[in-house]
Order: C-alpha cells, then sequence, then structure tokens
C-alpha cells in the first residue's frame, strides 16, 4: 500500500493503520515455565519475551543504608537474530551495550513507580527482557509485558503467602509515538520510526499519570500543537494496552 496521500483521501500508514491504532496487540503469558511470572509481548512484528523472578534478597547498599522494603530491577537484551543482520552479544564484545543499558533502566524505574516496595520485605523482582524480533517500539513493548510478567509473580507469591499485598499500585503500559511526513502517528514500526522527524516514547499508569515522557526531535523541532497531539495518542494506546494487559491476568 502506497504512503502517498491526496486532498480527498486520509494519511496513508504503510501497513494500513489509521493515524491512531495500535499494531496488533498480543499477550501470552507462561511462556518460561520456571520464571514466577512470563508472558510473550506482541506488538505487530516486535515480539519480546518478559520473565519475572524473586530473589530472597535485595542489594547492598540497601542492607548498608538498612533502607525498608524490597527491590525491583530490570535487564534488556535484543537476541543475536532479533534483527535483520545479527546482533553480537555483549559478552561477545567484551563490554555492555550502552543502548541496553538506558533502557534496562527505564525499564526498571518505570515499574518501580507503580510499585510499593515496602510491601517486598526482603526480596529483589528481577524482570528479564530479551528481544526476539525488533520491529520497532521494543522499549514500550518490554515495560508493557514487564507489568504483566510482574503481575503473575506477586500474585504467585500471594498465593503461597510469601507476601501479604500486591506491591503494585497500577497498571503500567508504554508506546512509542511520532511525527512522521508531518502526520503525528501512534506506536511506529521500524520504518515508520526510521524515516520520522520527532520520536517519542511514553510510559503511562492505568489512571493516566504520566510516568515518562521521551521526546525528542531527528534534526528538527516541533511545535507545542504537535506535542499536545503526540501525547493525546500516546494516552489513548497505553488505555488500549492496559486493556489487553487485563485480559491477559484475568
Amino acid at each position: 500500500m502506497s504512503d502517498e496521500t491526496t486532498e480527498t483521501t486520509p494519511f496513508a500508514r504503510h501497513d494500513g493503520r489509521t493515524v491512531d491504532q495500535l499494531r496488533p496487540i498480543s499477550l501470552e503469558p507462561g511462556i518460561a515455565p520456571y520464571a514466577d511470572g512470563s508472558v510473550i509481548c506482541s506488538f505487530g512484528d516486535t515480539r519480546v519475551i518478559c520473565a519475572a523472578m524473586i530473589e530472597n534478597k535485595v542489594p547492598g547498599w540497601m542492607q548498608r543504608q538498612k533502607v525498608e522494603g524490597g527491590w525491583l530491577t530490570a535487564e534488556y537484551n535484543m537476541l543475536p537474530y532479533s534483527t535483520l543482520t545479527r546482533k553480537d552479544r555483549p559478552s561477545s564484545r567484551g563490554r555492555q551495550d550502552g543502548r541496553n543499558i538506558e533502557i534496562q533502566r527505564l525499564i526498571g524505574r518505570s515499574l518501580r513507580a507503580c510499585t510499593d516496595l515496602k510491601k517486598l520485605p526482603g526480596k529483589t523482582l528481577w524482570i528479564d527482557c530479551d528481544v526476539l524480533q525488533a520491529d520497532g517500539g521494543t522499549r514500550t513493548a518490554s515495560i508493557t509485558g514487564a507489568w504483566v510478567a510482574a503481575q503473575l509473580a506477586f500474585a504467585k507469591l500471594l498465593e503461597k503467602g510469601k507476601i501479604e499485598e500486591n506491591p503494585l499500585t497500577d497498571h503500567l503500559a508504554a508506546i512509542s509515538v511520532g511525527v512522521y511526513r508531518d502526520t503525528c502517528l501512534l506506536d511506529l514500526c521500524y520504518v515508520e520510526d526510521r524515516d520520522a522527524t520527532v520520536d517519542a516514547n511514553v510510559v503511562m499508569t492505568g489512571t493516566g499519570e504520566f510516568v515518562e515522557v521521551q521526546s525528542s526531535g531527528e534534526e528538527a523541532t516541533y511545535s507545542r500543537e504537535q506535542l499536545d497531539e503526540l501525547l493525546a495518542l500516546a494516552a489513548k494506546g497505553c488505555a488500549e494496552l492496559v486493556e489487553a494487559q487485563k485480559a491477559a491476568v484475568s
């Protein structure tokens, strides 16, 4: 399908979606039987395995500083075969990938924003996000899937009587938005993300509060009106993702 438009036709995306339409969303729980909670989160052709495991200890800095409660942290990695050309593992390069570090920090702090860590005493929740296939939006799919994995893990702890209350205080979802061919779009695939003049990733709670907004012009500027439109698109997308999360954990 052509991206070309005329004065009488709406903006046409190469995959046929409307400007405010998500790619097909799938959340398949229970993919990793040894994890406390797991899911494959798919945004179109982007597929990420998100797994949660509980460790019965907290980081050393929490012990030294006598910080109450528990901890939550995340790791993110793109598998070598997740892209069209093979991506080296960080271990084979002998150093960490800066992009991976930035994304896993985003995942961790986003989840901590909607987690009451005092309800996880003496425990650490590890979230591992491994990208199986990348077609844009891997960090937003990771965050959305990570919440599902965490919810499933906490439900297991509650069932076993190892915690008294669910530490999660709200849903958490994330989506990409951007300006492509002077048009604001929701949930950019790789082609749109690659050529977008403005790229943004938005993390929101189920009640519509913002957790993080990462927005930048790619050798371009953008107006306040465009930013408002992008945030409105993101709010719509995150609300739909929350409904998908509810179905996945029910």
